[in-house]
Order: C-alpha cells, then sequence, then structure tokens
C-alpha cells in the first residue's frame, strides 16, 4: 500500500510541479547572479558594506565566475587579474 501511495504522490508532485520547472530554473539562476554580484561587489567597484563577511565567499563563487560573466553580457571577467576565459 505505501508504494503505490508514493508512486501516487510522485505523480501529483511533476504534475503540479512541471509547468513551473523553468520558471523555478529561472527563479535560481537569478538569486544567484545576484548573490553572485554581492560578493563580487567589491572587485566590480561597488561600495559593499558586508565586504569583509563576503570576502570569505570569492574562493567558492570563483568557480562559477566564466558562467556567470558570460550570461551578465560580459565578454572577459570583469575582475582584474582574473582570467578565466
Amino acid at each position: 500500500m505505501s508504494s503505490w501511495w508514493h508512486r501516487f504522490s510522485a505523480g501529483l508532485r511533476e504534475f503540479y510541479i512541471a509547468p513551473y520547472r523553468r520558471t523555478f530554473a529561472r527563479a535560481k539562476r537569478d538569486e544567484e547572479d545576484l548573490f553572485m554580484m554581492l560578493v563580487l561587489s567589491e572587485a566590480l567597484g561597488v561600495p559593499n558594506p558586508a565586504s569583509g563577511v563576503t570576502l570569505e565567499l570569492l574562493p567558492e563563487m570563483l568557480d562559477r565566475m566564466h558562467e556567470w560573466h558570460t550570461r551578465q553580457g560580459l565578454d572577459h571577467s570583469p575582475i582584474e587579474g582574473f582570467k578565466c576565459c
């Protein structure tokens, strides 16, 4: 009985989530872009009051730097001295 219920529940979840999957993915990407902008704001020349905290996150963000700056329409990395392309 529980196996049937789990399959039924998964089917309903897929039925309700499937039309919004693209919207959820876009919202997640937009949120990640905003977070990336916050972390990199000091390097981009925007004053950041939380720069001490976000500086710790910079090494984690550099792995995703290339895909971020191409999504933003930048040909090259906006951080001087950091070449990702």
